[in-house]
């Protein structure tokens, strides 16, 4: 079941360390703003994108898959039809706790697949607006 209450989230934005799936370089747009808001306020933001090197100073990776260090949220600023490869992406992986999609974006089956392999979900849902509201 997709997370949706007040309690359900707060839980949820007690975790530390967050993967951008398309954070964006360039300031203004929301898939820039968003993390840059999450790291000011304590997150370890790990961005993935293929196609910068570097966000925020911090080491760029191509892909969730190619994520080194541990992850706990998965938040996902890519078109809805790719969610599905996301969180197979996120379900080869033993850390991921939540998929958290943005405003939006929303994959009812790949919702599903990932709550049945125990990873929480949220969806169409903005993490900087929820933290604001919550934290």
């Amino acid at each position: 079941m997709t997370l949706e209450s007040d309690a359900e989230l707060r839980r949820v934005l007690e975790y530390d360390t967050i993967a951008v799936v398309g954070c964006s370089s360039t300031p203004g747009k929301d898939a820039h703003d968003v993390p840059k808001y999450l790291l000011d306020h304590g997150y370890d933001v790990i961005p993935v994108n293929p196609f910068a090197d570097e966000i925020f100073g911090r080491e760029v990776y191509d892909s969730l898959a190619d994520v080194r260090d541990g992850v706990d949220v998965v938040d996902v600023f890519r078109p809805s039809d790719e969610v599905a490869g996301i969180v197979d992406q996120a379900l080869d992986r033993e850390d991921v706790q939540v998929v958290w999609t943005q405003l939006g974006i929303r994959d009812e089956d790949a919702a599903q697949k990932a709550e049945d392999a125990g990873i929480e979900v949220v969806q169409d849902r903005c993490i900087k607006v929820e933290h604001g509201r919550l934290a």
